[in-house]
């Protein structure tokens, strides 16, 4: 994605929800083994019916379950620059900083699965299981 981390702000609060009708979710690994990553923390934002990506109750960060799921519902997804998209980020120190854009297939999508693979971010081992 050019730009990047396209509005992040890091350390978005731990949420419940970011308001209902669009639910985001997933599974996180581990590269090499693929096992699932627990208490992985994922940050979430997006252009929704409540405003622009910058609005404060348009992101936060939920954390991985045990089996390495995560799920946020948020409100509707509006297009931005043209595109229903979400962002998704993680960005602490046990793994490769990782930033992804979903590009959703329309404005009316309900929901999207974003599966994805942490790299360490050095050769030690992570501290999380």
């Amino acid at each position: 994605m050019p730009g990047g981390s396209n509005n992040y702000i890091a350390n978005a609060p731990l949420v419940q929800n970011l308001g209902t009708g669009f639910v985001a979710s997933g599974v996180v690994r581990r590269a090499g083994d693929g096992a699932p990553l627990s208490n992985v923390r994922v940050q979430i934002w997006a252009a929704t019916e409540r405003g622009g990506e910058r609005v404060t109750s348009n992101r936060g960060s939920v954390m991985t379950g045990p089996d390495g799921t995560y799920r946020l519902e948020i409100s509707p997804i509006v297009p931005q620059f043209g595109q229903p998209h979400i962002h998704i980020a993680y960005d602490d120190r046990d793994f490769a900083t990782l930033f992804l854009r979903p590009v959703l297939s329309s404005r009316h999508d309900k929901s999207i699965t974003a599966d994805f693979v942490l790299a360490l971010a050095s050769s030690n081992e992570p501290r999380r299981s």
